[in-house]
């Protein structure tokens, strides 16, 4: 989890994304994060947290639904939506705060 931590407090922003591998919508995202990743670059690190095997960090962040988006910035929450998020509202808020 101190890999998680030291990303999250970074100065680039860090998209966290909570999922679990049974989940339907979840498995929408990756084409997306793909894609934000494409068009951001080096400006985002994209994490995929995985809730059932980290209960502690879902927990810690309040995940009650899945997929849930977090983006972090200096170890602050900047952003936050459950549910799937299309490429371009996602980059959007990445680009307010990169």
């Amino acid at each position: 989890m101190a890999n998680f931590h030291e990303l999250i407090n970074r100065n680039t922003p860090t998209l966290v994304d909570f999922y679990a591998d049974w989940c339907g919508p979840c498995k929408m995202m990756p084409p997306i994060l793909t894609q934000v990743k494409n068009e951001l670059g080096s400006n985002v690190n994209i994490l995929k947290v995985d809730v059932d095997k980290n209960n502690k960090a879902a927990n810690k962040y309040g995940i009650r639904s899945i997929p849930t988006l977090i983006l972090f910035k200096n170890g602050k929450i900047i952003w936050r939506k459950s549910g799937v998020a299309q490429a371009n509202e996602i980059t959007r808020e990445v680009r307010k705060i990169a």
